[in-house]
Protein backbone atom coordinates (compact mmCIF):
# COMPACT_ATOMS: atom_id res chain seq x y z
CA UNK A 1 0.00 0.00 0.00
CA UNK A 2 1.79 3.18 -0.41
CA UNK A 3 1.66 6.39 1.56
CA UNK A 4 -0.31 9.75 0.15
CA UNK A 5 1.68 13.24 -0.29
CA UNK A 6 -0.70 15.91 -0.66
CA UNK A 7 0.68 19.68 -0.37
CA UNK A 8 -0.88 23.31 -1.66
CA UNK A 9 0.59 26.07 -1.23
CA UNK A 10 -0.58 30.13 -2.02
CA UNK A 11 1.44 33.08 -3.83
CA UNK A 12 0.50 36.43 -4.55
CA UNK A 13 1.03 36.76 -8.11
CA UNK A 14 -0.66 34.92 -10.88
CA UNK A 15 0.21 31.02 -11.92
CA UNK A 16 2.33 32.54 -15.00
CA UNK A 17 4.90 34.34 -12.83
CA UNK A 18 5.33 31.09 -10.52
CA UNK A 19 5.41 29.00 -13.41
CA UNK A 20 7.96 31.32 -15.37
CA UNK A 21 10.46 30.73 -11.59
CA UNK A 22 9.52 27.25 -11.58
CA UNK A 23 11.30 26.32 -14.75
CA UNK A 24 13.89 29.08 -14.37
CA UNK A 25 17.18 27.61 -14.48
CA UNK A 26 18.81 30.42 -12.29
CA UNK A 27 16.16 29.59 -10.10
CA UNK A 28 16.10 25.38 -10.32
CA UNK A 29 20.05 26.44 -9.29
CA UNK A 30 20.09 28.42 -6.34
CA UNK A 31 16.90 26.64 -5.17
CA UNK A 32 18.72 23.23 -4.74
CA UNK A 33 22.02 25.52 -3.59
CA UNK A 34 19.47 26.45 -0.80
CA UNK A 35 17.66 23.61 -0.48
CA UNK A 36 19.25 20.75 -2.19
CA UNK A 37 21.39 18.95 0.45
CA UNK A 38 24.31 16.93 -0.31
CA UNK A 39 25.85 17.40 -3.75
CA UNK A 40 22.40 18.77 -5.07
CA UNK A 41 22.36 19.28 -9.03
CA UNK A 42 20.43 20.05 -12.61
CA UNK A 43 21.17 17.30 -14.16
CA UNK A 44 19.28 17.25 -17.08
CA UNK A 45 17.04 20.28 -18.78
CA UNK A 46 15.21 20.07 -21.98
CA UNK A 47 12.62 22.71 -23.32
CA UNK A 48 10.18 20.93 -26.12
CA UNK A 49 7.72 23.51 -27.41
CA UNK A 50 6.07 24.97 -24.11
CA UNK A 51 6.92 21.84 -22.17
CA UNK A 52 10.24 21.75 -19.64
CA UNK A 53 11.82 18.79 -18.49
CA UNK A 54 14.44 18.81 -15.65
CA UNK A 55 15.88 15.91 -13.31
CA UNK A 56 17.49 16.92 -10.16
CA UNK A 57 19.65 15.37 -7.78
CA UNK A 58 19.21 15.99 -4.25
CA UNK A 59 21.02 14.90 -1.10
CA UNK A 60 20.03 14.19 2.39
CA UNK A 61 23.41 12.99 5.00
CA UNK A 62 22.34 9.49 6.20
CA UNK A 63 22.80 11.29 9.98
CA UNK A 64 20.25 13.05 9.25
CA UNK A 65 17.57 10.42 8.23
CA UNK A 66 15.01 8.67 11.06
CA UNK A 67 16.53 5.66 12.58
CA UNK A 68 13.73 3.46 10.43
CA UNK A 69 14.81 4.86 7.38
CA UNK A 70 18.99 3.83 8.12
CA UNK A 71 17.87 0.30 9.45
CA UNK A 72 16.90 0.32 5.31
CA UNK A 73 19.15 3.28 3.45
CA UNK A 74 23.12 2.73 4.07
CA UNK A 75 24.92 5.85 3.64
CA UNK A 76 23.69 9.20 2.74
CA UNK A 77 20.36 9.38 1.00
CA UNK A 78 20.57 10.28 -2.74
CA UNK A 79 17.16 11.42 -4.76
CA UNK A 80 16.94 11.66 -8.68
CA UNK A 81 13.70 13.71 -8.99
CA UNK A 82 12.55 14.43 -13.03
CA UNK A 83 9.77 17.30 -13.13
CA UNK A 84 7.89 17.93 -16.20
CA UNK A 85 5.58 21.81 -16.54
CA UNK A 86 3.60 22.78 -19.46
CA UNK A 87 0.65 25.16 -19.68
CA UNK A 88 -3.22 23.11 -19.65
CA UNK A 89 -6.49 24.93 -20.01
CA UNK A 90 -6.39 26.02 -16.55
CA UNK A 91 -3.05 27.24 -15.84
CA UNK A 92 -0.15 24.83 -15.65
CA UNK A 93 0.43 20.88 -14.92
CA UNK A 94 3.55 18.83 -14.36
CA UNK A 95 4.31 15.27 -13.04
CA UNK A 96 6.78 14.09 -11.29
CA UNK A 97 8.73 10.76 -10.90
CA UNK A 98 11.27 10.31 -8.32
CA UNK A 99 13.69 7.49 -7.05
CA UNK A 100 15.64 7.38 -3.83
CA UNK A 101 19.07 5.72 -3.77
CA UNK A 102 18.97 2.14 -2.23
CA UNK A 103 15.10 1.99 -1.66
CA UNK A 104 13.32 -0.41 -3.91
CA UNK A 105 10.16 1.64 -5.21
CA UNK A 106 8.98 5.24 -6.35
CA UNK A 107 8.06 8.68 -5.83
CA UNK A 108 4.69 9.82 -8.32
CA UNK A 109 3.67 12.75 -8.02
CA UNK A 110 0.82 15.50 -10.02
CA UNK A 111 1.27 19.48 -9.79
CA UNK A 112 -1.19 22.00 -11.01
CA UNK A 113 -1.02 25.80 -10.60
CA UNK A 114 -3.85 28.11 -11.28
CA UNK A 115 -4.28 31.73 -10.89
CA UNK A 116 -7.06 32.28 -7.95
CA UNK A 117 -8.43 35.56 -7.10
CA UNK A 118 -5.57 38.40 -6.88
CA UNK A 119 -2.90 35.17 -6.80
CA UNK A 120 -2.26 31.38 -7.99
CA UNK A 121 -2.39 28.16 -6.25
CA UNK A 122 -0.21 24.96 -6.61
CA UNK A 123 -1.18 21.59 -5.56
CA UNK A 124 0.82 18.81 -5.38
CA UNK A 125 -1.08 14.92 -5.08
CA UNK A 126 0.81 11.76 -5.22
CA UNK A 127 2.07 8.40 -3.69
CA UNK A 128 5.23 6.85 -2.07
CA UNK A 129 5.52 3.24 -2.86
CA UNK A 130 8.33 1.40 -0.93
CA UNK A 131 8.66 -2.35 -1.91
CA UNK A 132 10.24 -4.11 1.35
CA UNK A 133 8.69 -6.61 3.30
CA UNK A 134 7.24 -6.03 7.28
CA UNK A 135 8.57 -1.89 6.99
CA UNK A 136 8.08 -0.46 3.42
CA UNK A 137 5.05 0.92 5.20
CA UNK A 138 7.20 3.12 7.82
CA UNK A 139 9.87 4.25 5.42
CA UNK A 140 6.90 5.28 2.60
CA UNK A 141 5.54 7.10 5.77
CA UNK A 142 9.56 8.86 6.32
CA UNK A 143 9.20 9.27 2.91
CA UNK A 144 6.03 10.85 2.81
CA UNK A 145 6.74 13.27 5.52
CA UNK A 146 9.97 14.36 3.95
CA UNK A 147 8.33 15.15 0.72
CA UNK A 148 5.92 17.04 2.24
CA UNK A 149 8.65 19.62 4.47
CA UNK A 150 10.65 19.75 1.03
CA UNK A 151 7.15 20.93 -1.07
CA UNK A 152 6.97 23.38 2.11
CA UNK A 153 10.25 24.38 1.98
CA UNK A 154 10.34 25.12 -1.77
CA UNK A 155 7.22 27.25 -1.75
CA UNK A 156 8.29 29.45 1.07
CA UNK A 157 12.00 29.33 -1.35
CA UNK A 158 9.47 30.16 -4.22
CA UNK A 159 7.67 32.89 -2.66
CA UNK A 160 10.62 34.94 -1.27
CA UNK A 161 12.41 33.75 -5.00
CA UNK A 162 9.50 35.95 -6.50
CA UNK A 163 9.02 39.13 -4.07
CA UNK A 164 13.31 39.45 -4.80
CA UNK A 165 12.53 38.84 -8.60
CA UNK A 166 9.25 41.09 -9.57
CA UNK A 167 7.37 38.08 -9.94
Amino acid sequence: MASRIEHRAAFPVPAKAVHAAFVDRDFLAERLRVLGGKDARLIDYTERGAEVVFRLRQGVDAARLPSVARTVIKGDLVVERTEGWRPDGTGFAGDTTAAVSGVPGDIKGRFALVDSGSGSVWTTSGEVKVRIPFVGGKVESVIAEQVGRLLAAEAEFTATWLAEHGG
